[in-house]
């Protein structure tokens, strides 16, 4: 066969739902020198790592490191580690990240319970309080933060406080949200926590930052059964994650790299700051949409700062304007997923991605899309 060319990837400006535009050091970051994933240097930066994601996350835990993996592997770190079979679960759907959730679980083998809500909607306290009075004795209750499908935030903390009165742990994904808006794990009680790296930290996607309490990690430890995943094992990984540096896989070493540049860059900016720069830019974006007729269509005062999913206007093809955006202007959004498909895009202002110009080019560039 012909050998390809080089690959050299077109200049585009990432608004969809992930991943978002990543800071040039981020880059650099990964082009640097491999070291072997147990030379003392990297072991230094693991440590670094360990340390600023706690800073991130807003949590104490010891147990928390990034999951060799994209956010799907975080969220199976969390399932396989805390479910043995037969457990029953309580799970909140409201979008496809709920949804898989319930399938993760089923897979390691538990009893789940869905708690639903229209997509769009957040899940209710309530709700969960109305199931917890039915469950026996349920493991967890595990919410999505921030739904990426449907660009919905769902409260979590009388959710939490719910569980704990319940006996259960609180497990919660905060995939979409890290970095992006308000995130407390400690304050709020969360037992497990997993997130992505390709969202509102602005890195490449390949790892997942995860955290477990130590209640969760007793869990973890003490459980009758194997963890059915070898490679997701917190048993196994904390060897390597802490201080004895037992081999368990060879970690992805410029991933780290990378990791540890995106995750200096979001102190460095300061969370509040950060927080409030995500804000801006999202009722920026609502304010444009509103002058071209528009509007977010995710339950009012539950939208996400940094996924916006925009109504399609009456009569408008939905994929063509994608197209669009692609094709003339270098700008991915997203499409719509499950019951939002061919109702809504997906824009996302994430990270390096929420900035003004980028708002004003997205508006731009749908003014003159929409007048055609």
């Amino acid at each position: 066969m012909e050998i390809p060319k080089t690959f050299d990837p077109p200049p585009r400006r990432l608004m969809g739902p992930g991943p978002s535009d990543v800071a040039p050091s981020v880059l650099q970051a990964m082009s640097r020198p491999l070291v072997g994933h147990l030379d003392p240097s990297f072991v230094k930066l693991m440590e670094e790592v360990k340390t600023m994601l706690r800073q991130v996350f807003l949590t104490q835990n010891e147990m928390t490191f990034p999951v060799s993996g994209t956010g799907s592997a975080g969220m199976e770190f969390c399932f396989a580690n805390l479910i043995e079979p037969g457990d029953e679960v309580i799970i909140g759907v409201n979008g496809v990240f709920g949804t898989r959730m319930c399938d993760v679980a089923e897979r390691c083998g538990a009893r789940v319970t869905r708690v639903e809500a229209p997509w769009g909607n957040i899940i209710e306290a309530k709700q969960i309080a109305a199931v917890l009075e039915k469950v026996p004795r349920p493991k967890f209750v595990a919410i999505v933060h921030a739904e990426t499908s449907t660009g919905a935030l769902t409260p979590v903390e009388e959710i939490s406080r719910l569980a704990h009165q319940a006996g259960a742990l609180f497990l919660l994904d905060t995939v979409t949200s890290l970095g992006g808006c308000p995130v407390r794990i400690d304050d709020w009680a969360v037992d497990a926590v997993y997130s992505g790296t390709q969202k509102c930290l602005s890195c490449p996607p390949g790892l997942s930052p995860v955290s477990l309490s130590p209640r969760a990690l007793a869990v973890a430890t003490r459980r009758k059964t194997k963890v059915q995943s070898w490679y997701l094992d917190v048993n196994l990984l904390s060897s390597y994650w802490g201080q004895e540096r037992v081999y368990h896989h060879t970690a992805p070493i410029s991933m780290n790299y990378a990791l540890h540049e995106a995750l200096r860059l979001v102190l460095t900016e300061g969370l509040e700051n950060r927080w409030r720069r995500h804000e801006q830019n999202h009722l920026a974006l609502a304010r444009g949409l509103a002058g071209l007729g528009m509007k977010i269509v995710s339950q009012a005062g539950h939208q996400l700062w940094q996924l916006n999913a925009v109504g399609v206007p009456e009569g408008v093809d939905e994929t063509a304007v994608r197209k669009q955006l692609l094709a003339g202007y270098n700008i991915e959004i997203g499409a719509g997923l499950g019951p939002l498909k061919g109702r809504v895009w997906r824009i996302g202002l994430m990270g390096e991605t929420s900035r003004k110009e980028n708002v004003d080019a997205v508006l731009a560039a749908l003014r003159e899309i929409l007048k055609k």
